[in-house]
């Protein structure tokens, strides 16, 4: 519930943080050379051109860069306070020497979605481990299902917004591809528009809003699909790491129950 809203408020701010640039900075008095904006001056100007697409765009290109900067966060704490391999490396060697209260210290200083997971399987492993009424099989079947409810809870976080970035860049080259269609429209409007000369402002900001529509399409577009991809790999890739070391950990206690 927490996510949908955080999504749902990244959504609505950057969309209207995209309005006010759109309206106030590329669209400043300072950047056209007449009182009706249709004649810029500068690239800032040019871009206010592309018309109410821009601010779409730009909201956009806001919301791929707010994810990628809370996906950063997110893996950072999921990692831990330390370094993962050598967490992991402690953990085992203290399960080797049948120190369990100094493997669970050190997820314990650790944190992060990995030590949370070790901790589930290794407190649950303090429970039954003396437990008489439970032969071998149980115990190790016990720790678990520890293991794998605390994977269920930490793997969602990981993977949390990913298909919000997936969403933005097939949104990104839609909007990119109206806003230039929009702006074919004007450009031939321009073209066909009477008799007489051809309107050559209406032409050039046509013209222009279909290529910065386009433009500001292909940036959002590209920049979710990169950080979609390099996300993706780096949740797999811990996955992988989680995964591994819970079942070198179930390994040691196979070695150890009685």
């Amino acid at each position: 519930m927490k996510s949908k809203y955080f999504v749902i408020g990244v959504v609505v701010a950057c969309l209207v943080a995209g309005v006010l640039i759109w309206q106030f900075l590329f669209g400043a008095a300072g950047n056209f050379s007449d009182a009706a904006r249709e004649k810029p001056i500068n690239l800032l100007g040019t871009v206010y051109t592309g018309g109410w697409v821009v601010p779409v765009l730009v909201g956009l290109t806001l919301m791929v860069v707010t994810f990628i900067v809370e996906r950063l966060m997110s893996l950072s704490r999921a990692q831990g306070r330390g370094n993962l391999s050598a967490f992991l490396h402690k953990v085992h060697d203290n399960l080797e020497h049948d120190n369990v209260d100094a493997a669970l210290d050190e997820c314990n200083r650790q944190r992060g979605s990995a030590a949370n997971i070790l901790r589930a399987g290794l407190e649950r492993w303090q429970q039954v481990r003396n437990d008489a009424s439970l032969d071998k099989e149980k115990k190790l079947t016990e720790v678990k299902r520890a293991i794998d409810e605390a994977t269920g809870l930490e793997t969602p976080l990981l993977e949390k917004n990913l298909v919000a970035l997936s969403t933005v860049a097939s949104i990104s080259t839609m909007f990119g591809l109206l806003g230039t269609t929009i702006g074919m429209i004007r450009a031939f409007a321009a073209l066909g528009g009477g008799e007489g000369a051809v309107s050559a402002t209406q032409l050039s900001i046509g013209i222009s809003e279909a290529l910065i529509n386009t433009a500001f399409g292909l940036i959002a577009a590209i920049l979710a699909i990169v950080a979609y991809n390099i996300f993706t790999n780096k949740v797999d890739n811990f996955v992988y790491m989680i995964e591994e070391s819970t079942l070198s950990m179930m390994e040691i206690l196979t070695v150890k129950v009685k």
